[in-house]
C-alpha cells in the first residue's frame, strides 16, 4: 500500500518532534497542546514544576515551553536545574506581560526565548520554529504532498512537472494546508491563519478561495488533493 502523503525529509523530521509544555493553567496548557498538535508536533503536558523537571531530565525533547509561575517548583528553578544537569534542550519561557525582570532573569538562567502572556498561537509557533532552527540549523522551506510541492523561499508551486501560478492569498492558503497534511483545518482556523481575522466574517470567503485553489491544483489531475470534510473544513491529502 503506497503512502498516502509523502513529505520531504526535513518536514518528516519536524513532524515527529516532541515538545514538553510545563504549564499549570490547564486552559492554556490544553490550548498549547491543541495548537502544536495541529502543526504535527507530539506534545507532553506537565502541570507541576517538579514533574516537569523530572520529565525534561529523563525524556529527550526537541523544545520545552516553560511557564514561570508553577506549583511545586517555579519555572526559573526548573530552568536552572536543567542547565546545571547539562540538559541543553531549547527552552521558551512564558511570562506575565510587562514582567521585564522575569524575562531578564529567565534569559540569564539559560532560556533561549520568551513570550509574554497573553500570546497569539501563531506567534508562539513561529518563534518555536525559529528557536529550533537556530539549534538544529535546519530551515524548513519546502513541503511536499504526493506530487504537489511548495517552496516557501522562491514561492514556486509545482504539481508534478506543471508549474502553478497563485495569487498571494492562494499561496498562503495552500501553505497552511500543506503545513498540516491530512489534518482537517476548520474554516475558523483558516480565517485566523490566512486572513488574520479573529472573528467569522459571515461570508463564504474560505469556500471561494478553496474552489479557486482546487481549480489550479486539481483540475485535470487523476488524483485530487484538496478534500472537503463536510461540516468541518478542508484537508490536503490524496483521495
Amino acid at each position: 500500500m503506497t503512502n498516502i502523503v509523502t513529505l520531504c525529509v526535513k518536514y518528516v523530521h519536524i513532524a515527529f518532534m516532541k515538545i514538553l509544555v510545563i504549564e499549570d493553567e490547564k486552559k492554556i496548557a490544553n490550548l498549547l497542546q491543541k495548537g502544536l498538535r495541529e502543526q504535527g508536533y507530539n506534545v507532553d503536558i506537565s502541570h507541576d514544576g517538579n514533574d516537569g523537571l523530572e520529565r525534561a531530565g529523563t525524556t529527550p525533547y526537541e523544545a520545552i515551553i516553560l511557564d514561570i509561575m508553577l506549583p511545586g517548583r517555579d519555572g526559573l528553578s526548573v530552568l536552572r536545574k536543567l542547565r546545571e544537569r547539562k540538559v541543553t534542550t531549547p527552552v521558551m519561557i512564558l511570562t506575565a506581560r510587562g514582567e521585564v525582570n522575569e524575562r531578564v532573569e529567565g534569559l540569564n538562567a539559560g532560556a533561549d526565548d520568551y513570550l509574554a502572556k497573553p500570546f497569539a498561537m501563531d506567534e508562539l509557533i513561529a518563534r518555536l520554529r525559529a528557536l529550533m532552527r537556530r539549534v538544529t540549523g535546519e530551515n524548513i522551506s519546502f513541503y511536499k504532498v504526493a506530487d504537489l510541492t511548495i517552496n516557501l523561499v522562491n514561492r514556486e508551486v509545482m504539481r508534478g512537472n506543471r508549474k502553478i501560478v497563485l495569487t498571494g492569498r492562494e499561496f498562503r492558503l495552500l501553505e497552511h494546508l500543506m503545513r498540516s497534511p491530512e489534518q482537517v483545518l476548520t474554516r475558523t482556523q483558516i480565517i485566523e491563519r490566512v486572513w488574520e481575522y479573529h472573528f467569522d466574517p459571515g461570508t463564504n470567503l474560505v469556500d471561494v478561495y478553496i474552489q479557486r485553489l482546487r481549480r489550479k491544483v486539481d483540475d485535470g489531475e487523476e488524483v485530487k488533493l484538496i478534500q472537503t470534510v463536510r461540516g468541518v473544513g478542508y484537508a490536503i491529502k490524496p483521495e
